[in-house]
């Protein structure tokens, strides 16, 4: 028989004698195993679940222009410096006044599909605009001309040649006033969200064109963005660094809070791994240590026959990093069954499977046990064969 062979038939052996011990040992092992595993699956994964949950909250970037606008074409090339399966949603945005009942309302155009995107919070009593001669309206603007939803309602707009002097008094010069253009709309959906978007009705672009008469040019664009703090300040500088008609910031109340929330977990997520693994060692340490003293007259006499503290050491260290693999291949299994039932529960979502996590929590099992073995090991090699074996 070689001589890898018998060590592994002396460790073996000795797992198999003392069951009860070990299984002790092992459960300890396989426990804090789960609970590291399912802990690192939450710290890699639950951030990007975290940021989805955010993008609830609207959007974390906007876009706004140094100059007089900027077009869909500006836009798309902005998007694109950010990676696609970052981009929630976009959202620009053309503002204008319009008249209702000759007062003044600030009218929104906007991709109404896009809207949704950028800003899910919205409550919208009835539905969004889903056709040209559509519009929504906040809940402010419906309460002061008694809009329902269903109704109609008749948007005008001024152009500016009539806006400069509506007070002539020639015939003539009245003969060349152009008139206001308008746009009977059928209110869809009255917008409640708490804030100033209350202020606003909303159309889609193509009827604010058609009341306006001139094409789309946009004020701002909203964007919803999938991404940590730092990669969204580094997106705003690249879409700032490259045009020169955009500016590009971030909504700071929303980033913050992600940002705070973040670092929140991930210091809980080290703090609860740490003392997992501490409460490990020191399980592993007590189980080992009562081996070694169950174990003392067996270890007395092999060193009174000749048996080096090196062979003592390997055969005990041996069994720690046998536990160690076994039960840490068992909690890698059981940690990401547990990480995807908390995911489940807490954030109505699946985690991704991470192969890499079953061999790093074998090492960390391995390398955990291993250090919680040196103590009883120690004490294992203190034996004085002579005094064990008088029975002292």
């Amino acid at each position: 028989m070689k001589k890898r062979q018998m060590y592994m038939r002396m460790v073996t052996a000795s797992l198999l004698r003392r069951r009860s011990r070990m299984v002790i040992a092992l459960l300890a092992i396989a426990i804090g195993a789960t609970i590291l595993s399912g802990l690192v699956t939450i710290y890699v994964d639950v951030p990007r679940q975290l940021s989805q949950q955010f993008r609830s909250y609207g959007a974390n970037m906007i876009i706004t222009s140094s100059g007089e606008g900027f077009t869909q074409e500006d836009v798309d090339k902005a998007v694109s410096l950010i990676p696609k399966d970052q981009l929630v949603g976009v959202t620009p945005y053309r503002y204008d006044t319009v008249r209702i009942n000759d007062r003044p309302v600030m009218a929104a155009a906007m991709s109404m599909e896009e809207a949704q995107k950028t800003s899910p919070f919205w409550s919208v009593e009835g539905r969004w605009p889903s056709a040209e001669k559509e519009i929504m309206v906040g809940e402010s603007v419906a309460e002061t001309y008694n809009l329902k939803e269903g109704k109609r309602v008749t948007c005008t707009y001024a152009p500016e040649a009539d806006k400069t002097d509506k007070k002539k008094e020639s015939k003539q010069e009245e003969e060349d006033i152009v008139p206001d253009n308008f746009i009977d709309f059928t209110v869809t959906g009255i917008l409640s969200t708490g804030g100033k978007e209350e202020d606003y009705v909303y159309m889609g672009l193509k009827d604010m064109e058609n009341l306006t008469g001139s094409p789309t040019v946009f004020d701002i664009c909203e964007l919803s963005v999938s991404a940590e703090s730092k990669q969204l300040s580094s997106y705003a500088d690249s879409i700032t660094g490259k045009s020169d008609m955009m500016s590009a910031r971030l909504v700071k109340r929303v980033t913050e809070s992600e940002t705070k929330v973040f670092s929140k977990l991930q210091s809980l997520v080290l703090l609860v791994t740490i003392i997992v693994l501490a409460l490990t060692m020191i399980s592993v340490a007590t189980t080992m240590t009562a081996v070694v003293a169950e174990r003392r007259m067996e270890i007395g006499l092999r060193k009174a026959l000749g048996a080096s503290n090196q062979s003592i050491v390997a055969e005990f260290m041996g069994e720690g990093l046998v536990l160690g693999a076994v039960g840490g291949a068992v909690g890698a299994v059981f940690g990401f069954l547990f990480a995807q039932a908390v995911s489940v529960n807490v954030f109505n979502s699946s985690i991704t499977f991470m192969p890499w996590l079953l061999p790093l929590t074998i090492i960390a099992s391995v390398i955990v046990t291993g250090i919680a073995c040196l103590l009883p090991i120690r004490s294992a090699t203190d034996i004085d064969p002579a005094l064990v074996l008088k029975g002292e």
